[in-house]
């Protein structure tokens, strides 16, 4: 039985982390895999811990373990934290909104377990699935990004700031990742991307997108950084 570990950082998504929580539980994944949900608050200031702790009391069936930064400290921190508690086989990253959709794990767990794959990215620019429209200057800043990576990086990604990123654990965990903000993606993709013999495989996903009224917290500067972070750690090829 292979276990899928599902890291969702979380601060101040008061409004939607229950919704995605039941949207985890609620799969039903290929055959013999299993999974747990790890949970870290980044010192969230509105009602998300008590929205969490409420949500594991009236799910005690389920594996949750729910950790909390005492200070805030970014999502690539957090996600740090959730990838040393995590103990499956495989790691994916779930954001706390309901901008990705949990059913989906299906699609990129297939090449995982099929053994032709050690990374798999869901881009949410190519195939057939729902996408809903929001930005046009947002999607040109991520192919840009995407491309400016792939530069560095010699893949041929379509979707670098995906949230859906799924891992072999032993691999991510081999990886001294340092970004405490928004530069993991780029970070991860670039020292994956040197990892000898890596297999990394890529597959469409549905997008969900909200908008700044809805709870979206990324923006120019963090696009940025993510700039600074390509070229630092792409750097590293050379």
């Amino acid at each position: 039985m292979k276990k899928l570990s599902i890291i969702i950082p979380v601060y101040n998504e008061a409004k939607t982390i229950h919704l995605i929580l039941q949207k985890v539980i609620n799969i039903t994944l290929l055959e013999n895999t299993s999974f747990e949900v790890i949970i870290v608050d980044d010192c969230s200031t509105d009602t998300t811990i008590e929205a969490v702790n409420n949500f594991i009391q009236q799910h005690s069936n389920q594996q949750i373990l729910f950790l909390k930064h005492t200070v805030n400290k970014g999502k690539g921190a957090a996600l740090h934290t959730g990838f040393k508690a995590a103990q499956g086989d495989y790691i994916i990253v779930q954001d706390a909104d309901l901008e990705y959709d949990p059913n989906e794990y299906n699609i990129l767990l297939k090449p995982m377990l099929d053994g032709v794959a050690d990374v798999v990215y869901g881009s949410r620019f190519m195939g057939g699935n729902a996408h809903r429209i929001l930005f046009f200057w947002h999607t040109i800043g991520n192919k840009f990004l995407t491309f400016l990576s792939n530069m560095f990086t010699n893949l041929n990604l379509t979707d670098m700031e995906t949230c859906y990123k799924l891992f072999n654990a032993k691999i991510l965990k081999s990886i001294v990742l340092k970004e405490k903000r928004f530069g993991f993606e780029p970070e991860v993709t670039a020292k994956i991307a040197r990892v000898k013999g890596i297999r990394i495989y890529e597959v469409g996903i549905s997008y969900y997108g909200r908008t700044y009224e809805e709870g979206k917290k990324i923006n120019w500067k963090d696009g940025v950084h993510a700039i600074y972070c390509i070229l630092k750690y792409g750097a590293l090829r050379f």
